[in-house]
């Protein structure tokens, strides 16, 4: 490294404006390509193979009240209020936007204040300090700048790369929400099924412990064998022993959405409720698989984390390209020598240092190397990604579909075993059948309910998975709202600063 120092005068200054005018146009014409966005490593088809490419709405953020469960609204409100999973992910977004702030401030230069005071008294005779042993006193005040011209667009790459970290992790705070809506969503659903399950099995229960009754009844009338006595009693312990892993399912269901809502395991979150009906299946757009990509936060967060990789990249090229340094220091002392004041004296310094790498073991190469690694890396995790998201929502297609068709049959063969509990009602007030028929035409229709609130279980939980699959309704508006709350937090210097500097989308964002 070579560097000069050159104090202020006319040739000074005009040295200084021609380093600086220089510096501008080597930034200028600084420049890479724009960073391209990924394409996917296999084709993506124009439509699910599961069903129609049905347009996906505008806007449907709060898709969980389409519902119409007033109860899970409020569950979920409360969960993205209190969730501490939002809350990390908030601050990761804060941290981003630090971490981007830091980085856009090396492009400016640094100013700073500087002071001092000095006394010296020798107590020699007045002709020695004269001799060059003088008592000094001197009081200093100056302003020091320094600043790294960005020759090789190394720190705008490094600036640009935490832009598209504080784009992957507002990405990231959106993927959190979804996530927590749909999981709350989930276990709500789980209690509401386990707690219907509750109540079949235990009517069940009930139904058996009658033909069991009826059956001993017979028995000890000589008209049942004690081998249909035992099924009978088995059929009720084995219906019996189905009620414990209900209530510990329904329990542990309770803990999970306390946690979720930011509340104790130990509390009671939601009630039981008997009257409990299942919602409607909803019609879900899906639209088509590329739209995956503009939706699903975690495709958007994978997208903008490659593109940060891909902007270290450049910035690690950079270090092969020689780096120029400007510091000046500009004040006045006010200094007295052997009681002589020579106040105000001026003082300034300026100097220009240049610096070029020559050799350092292949540390740059292998750095460019590390980077592109990771770029490939990213890349790689971006297409899996997308493979993935596609498979999820054909997957989650699938499943409604299949469970729509199952749900239908189920919902039939109610219906006729209750026609036929209808007309075995009739038969035993005839006198054509025994208690015992009328008991087994019971016990079929309770299973028939039993499978149905299954199915329905099946139906709304795929239909939530669906949601999830396809990015829920996540809009850059619906991104905005979730970061409000750190950008409200941001100050208004912070945010002067973020004004000043160019913006950059994910799209076009150019490695300088």
């Amino acid at each position: 490294m070579s560097s000069a120092s050159i104090h202020r005068s006319p040739a000074a200054a005009g040295a200084i404006r021609s380093v600086a005018a220089a510096a501008l146009l080597t930034l200028s014409a600084c420049s890479a390509p724009p960073v391209q966005p990924p394409t996917p490593s296999v084709p993506l088809a124009n439509a699910f193979a599961q069903g129609p490419a049905i347009s996906v709405p505008a806007a449907d953020g709060d898709w969980w009240a389409g519902y119409g469960d007033p109860l899970l609204v409020s569950l979920i409100e409360s969960a993205l209020a209190a969730n501490q999973d939002m809350a990390m992910a908030l601050q990761r977004v804060a941290q981003a936007r630090a971490g981007r702030d830091a980085q856009a401030s090396r492009l400016f230069p640094t100013l700073g204040l500087q002071a001092s005071a000095l006394r010296s008294e020798s107590g020699l005779p007045e002709p020695v300090k004269q001799q060059g042993q003088p008592d000094t006193r001197a009081l200093r005040l100056g302003v020091d700048l320094a600043w790294e011209l960005d020759l090789a667009g190394g720190v705008r790459a490094a600036r640009d790369a935490a832009q598209a970290d504080t784009e992957a992790a507002t990405a990231a705070l959106a993927g959190t929400r979804l996530l927590l809506a749909s999981e709350v969503a989930r276990q709500y659903y789980l209690l509401r099924g386990t707690e219907q399950r509750l109540r079949i099995v235990q009517a069940l229960v009930e139904t058996q412990r009658q033909t069991a009754s009826a059956v001993a009844s017979r028995w000890r009338e000589g008209e049942a064998s004690a081998f249909d006595l035992d099924r009978a009693r088995a059929e009720v312990e084995a219906l019996d022993a189905q009620l414990p892993p209900l209530r510990m399912l329904a329990g542990s269901t309770q803990t999970r959405l306390a946690v979720l809502l930011g509340r104790s395991p130990s509390s009671r979150v939601v009630s039981e409720a008997p009257g409990f009906v299942w919602p409607a299946v909803r019609e879900i757009g899906t639209g088509q698989p590329s739209d995956l990509l503009r939706r699903r936060p975690d495709l958007i967060a994978a997208e903008a984390r490659l593109a940060a990789e891909t902007l270290r990249g450049a910035e690690a090229r950079a270090q092969w390209w020689p780096k120029l340094f400007l510091s000046a220091v500009f004040g006045s002392q006010d200094l007295r020598l052997n009681g002589l004041n020579l106040a105000p004296a001026h003082f300034s310094n300026v100097a220009l240092a240049f610096a070029a790498p020559i050799f350092n073991a292949g540390r740059t190469d292998a750095g460019i190397r590390m980077q592109s690694a990771r770029a490939e890396e990213a890349l790689l995790g971006w297409q899996k990604a997308v493979l993935v998201a596609v498979q999820e929502v054909e997957d989650s297609l699938l499943v409604r579909s299949e469970e729509a068709m199952r749900a239908a049959a189920l919902a039939r063969t109610l219906e006729h075993r209750r026609r036929a509990l209808q007309r075995g009602e009739s038969l035993l007030r005839a006198g054509q059948i025994d208690r015992l028929g009328l008991l087994d035409l019971q016990r079929s229709v309770l299973a028939s309910e039993l499978a149905l609130s299954d199915s329905q279980l099946q139906q709304a939980l795929a239909g939530l998975q669906l949601y999830k699959a396809l990015g829920g309704g996540f809009t850059a508006k619906e991104t905005a709202k979730v970061t409000a709350k750190v950008s409200a937090e941001e100050t208004a210097e912070e945010t002067a600063t973020e004004t000043a500097l160019p913006s950059n989308s994910m799209a076009a964002r150019t490695p300088q």
